[in-house]
């Protein structure tokens, strides 16, 4: 089985890789080859396994000679994130849009129909005048997403769905929760603050919260995530239930709740170095994503969200100690 991961160098993509890897096969399948494709070198542990081949360059220059592979499976993770797309209309088109569609036409002239799971987001849902965002949204909420980043992902969606009609791919929209906690810097996603009031205070560093702390937000760990785009993968058409996207499991918490787990977990010192400044380009952009998510499609895969947040931040601290 050859398989292809976009963004597969990324907090999300390499964890996805390092999984696949590690189990070995995927759908009953053994996985002989699983190609990289991303702007930067993946991480060392992929590099250095034989069945791993790393593609670095932007995607949408890779487009061209990808139909040459007959790929059995995609993971199309690779995306400009949120706020890059705020700041940057036409990097977020590019990324976002001509990417994904110069991949499918790939795939769609390789002529094999390999499976295609494509990362989506929680972003495509938004408020709108004429169809009032519910608190908890589900997978027959209809989409007005408010944000470049959730628009260019519902489009993809549709995208994905009529390709997969056409019998081009077999198609699979997976809406992304926020995933933390995520190692590292901070980078341009609105929500990058979720993981950093974590991550941070936990370093012993001073970290700023833009938003409130009655904010809600559906959220998953790294680990939930792998584990709902390979479920997301192996599931029969006939379980995956249609064509149109599907919510992974969330975690509904607010930004208090995090913290009281972060304290009940590391301590009040830790927690007070968590610091409020209210930022009013993030706050709106977070103001126009649910305050909570639910998916029975999900459900019935199999898939269940973290019991609390404490197991998150857990996690993350495990996943952080030295190899």
């Amino acid at each position: 089985m050859k398989l292809l991961i976009t963004g597969g160098a990324g907090f999300v993509g390499s964890r996805l890789a390092r999984s696949l890897l590690k189990n070995g096969s995927l759908n009953g399948q053994k996985i002989d080859k699983l190609v990289i494709a991303d702007q930067y070198a993946p991480p060392e542990f992929l590099r250095n396994d034989a069945r791993v081949e790393s593609r670095t360059a932007p995607l949408l220059e890779q487009c061209a000679n990808l139909h040459e592979d007959r790929f059995d499976g995609v993971f199309h993770l690779a995306s400009a994130v949120s706020g890059e797309c705020e700041d940057d209309f036409d990097l977020g088109m590019r990324s976002n849009l001509d990417t994904t569609r110069a991949l499918l036409d790939a795939l769609r002239k390789a002529g094999n129909s390999p499976r295609f799971v494509f990362s989506s987001s929680i972003a495509v849902f938004g408020p709108d005048p004429a169809h009032p965002i519910p608190d908890i949204v589900t997978d027959e909420t209809l989409p007005t997403p408010q944000t470049s980043y959730g628009t260019h992902k519902l489009m993809c969606e549709h995208l994905i769905s009529d390709y997969t009609r056409k019998g081009y791919i077999d198609g699979r929209s997976a809406r992304l929760m926020t995933v933390t906690v995520r190692p590292g810097r901070p980078n341009g996603a609105a929500s990058s603050f979720f993981s950093g009031i974590i991550r941070e205070p936990l370093a012993g560093e001073v970290a700023i919260c833009p938003v409130l702390d009655s904010v809600s937000h559906p959220v998953s760990s790294p680990s939930l995530t792998v584990q709902g785009l390979t479920a997301v993968f192996e599931a029969t058409r006939e379980e995956f239930l249609g064509r149109s996207g599907i919510n992974l499991p969330a975690l509904n918490v607010t930004v208090k709740e995090m913290l009281d787990a972060l304290e009940a977990v590391a301590g009040s010192k830790v927690r007070s170095l968590v610091k409020f400044e209210f930022n009013e380009r993030i706050a709106n952009i977070v103001s126009n994503w649910p305050k909570g998510a639910a998916s029975m499609r999900a459900h019935r895969l199999g898939l269940q969200p973290a019991k609390n947040f404490e197991s998150i931040i857990r996690e993350y601290i495990e996943d952080s100690k030295p190899a």
